[in-house]
């Protein structure tokens, strides 16, 4: 590069007080607020935590503060900073509060929302020879802002389950109908410290007709076919069973909670839903 151009664009870059000008901080003029503003479709390496041992997983983020009518813009390299920052260190649906904390701290906001989508695994042992295999659950968690001002967690969870159908098994001489289900959680925490999104999973899972599993030997097929002919599950039935455990958990403030059948002799779906 020439001297000459060299020369020029460091004079370019340096203001009166040494720095390169910061852009967003100029005033707008058009006095709209921006409700959320900032990055989605961010993917990372992570450690989360819950009842199990950490383990590590990828995780997709969206993070975005509000921006107020006067700015011009947000410091869109914060996010992915921040991002990198906590990649050693384990996310858990405690410490998400810290890491919301600081981003509204950095990003010099009062309101924001961090997002994080990652697979989830679970060592399942087959219920007669024990056999291990890792079964995975897609987990979603949100630390938001609420209307007071305090940062709210919430954790959603979609498991898939085995259903029967009651009616077939009533009129049928030689078995029932049964099919693919998922159970899908959306829970508002009450109290992070008692929380754990692997107590989500179990209450779907334990209330369906039967569990799914990586790993099934004969023998534990058989136990799967029989255990799901004597625990028939309308859609109405499998979601009102997970709701009455939802009900008991001390660390959930509310939820919704969705389940839909993939039904295998119609066309159709059956779902249901409850909010609290």
């Amino acid at each position: 590069m020439p001297d000459t151009l060299f020369a020029n664009l460091m004079n370019d870059t340096n203001s009166s007080n040494g720095q390169m000008p910061d852009v967003q901080n100029y005033k707008d003029s058009r006095q709209l607020d921006i409700t959320r503003v900032g990055i989605k479709s961010i993917k990372s390496p992570i450690i989360v935590r819950d009842k199990s041992q950490a383990q590590h997983s990828v995780a997709d983020f969206a993070m975005s503060v509000f921006l107020p009518q006067d700015l011009k813009g947000t410091h869109m390299s914060r996010f992915t900073q921040l991002v990198n920052d906590y990649r050693s260190s384990e996310i858990t649906a405690t410490n998400i509060t810290a890491m919301h904390t600081e981003m509204l701290t950095r990003l010099e906001s009062k309101i924001g929302t961090i997002t994080m989508q990652f697979p989830y695994f679970i060592d399942k042992k087959a219920p007669v020879t024990g056999q291990s295999g890792m079964l995975d659950y897609n987990i979603t968690l949100v630390a938001n802002t609420n209307n007071a001002g305090k940062t709210e967690i919430r954790v959603t969870t979609d498991v898939p389950v085995t259903t029967l159908c009651p009616c077939s098994k009533e009129i049928s001489k030689y078995g029932a109908h049964s099919q693919r289900s998922v159970i899908s959680i959306n829970a508002l925490v009450k109290d992070p410290q008692s929380f754990y999104w692997e107590d989500l999973i179990t209450s779907a899972e334990e209330q369906a007709s039967a569990q799914l599993y990586s790993q099934l030997k004969r023998a534990d097929e058989k136990f799967v076919t029989e255990h799901a002919y004597e625990n028939p599950r309308f859609v109405e039935d499998l979601i009102r069973e997970v709701a009455t455990v939802l009900n008991r958990n001390s660390a959930i403030e509310s939820y919704e909670l969705e389940v839909e059948n993939f039904e295998s002799i119609h066309n159709h779906s059956a779902w249901a839903q409850i909010l609290s």
